[in-house]
């Protein structure tokens, strides 16, 4: 399938809803983006509206990968940093691809766009994000040129009985 991916795309009702719908079926799905599922798209809404108002006062970048009719299939989100010593790298929050895709390179297409949109922003050098130890996403952004630079052991937790390490990753962009 063809996914497009823009940088800062008009913010329509049909993107807000789309991604929605690709947080939620990512969720319960399995996806580490902040849920532990059944989740909802109502549920995913209040987490979405932050990011927005965050893209409002020009603190965060979307990159939203669409397919020919619009339809919303990756998403990734890029944040400055406010402290005056840490303005040079952006963190990647929120990374999704539908779950329909997985395995078939639209991540590591998605993650290339992420990273030329990071160049395209004067005086940024990296890429900060973490991800849920025992998710499979380690090994994915060291395919994709990360390094593991920390972890905490047990800092999420998914279920009463279920800690999983908060692993932090960094993309050199030199």
């Amino acid at each position: 399938m063809n996914v497009r991916f823009d940088l800062d795309p008009s913010l329509t009702p049909e993107l807000h809803d789309g991604i929605c719908a690709l947080w939620a079926d990512v969720s319960n799905a399995g996806g580490a983006v902040g849920f532990v599922p059944p989740v909802t798209r109502e549920d995913v809404r209040p987490e979405l509206l932050k990011h927005l108002t965050a893209m409002a006062e020009g603190r965060q970048h979307l990159v939203a990968g669409r397919d020919a009719d619009g339809r919303v299939l990756a998403t990734a989100f890029l944040t400055t940093n406010s402290h005056r010593l840490m303005k040079h790298w952006l963190w990647v929050y929120t990374v999704m691809v539908h779950p329909s895709l997985q395995g078939r390179g639209t991540g590591r297409r998605l993650m290339t766009a992420v990273a030329d949109a990071a160049r395209s922003v004067e005086g940024i050098t990296a890429l900060r994000l973490t991800c849920r130890g025992g998710s499979g996403a380690r090994p994915f952004y060291e395919a994709c040129g990360y390094q593991e630079v920390g972890r905490v052991p047990g800092a999420i937790r998914v279920a009463d009985d279920d800690y999983r390490d908060d692993i932090t990753m960094w993309l050199d962009l030199g």
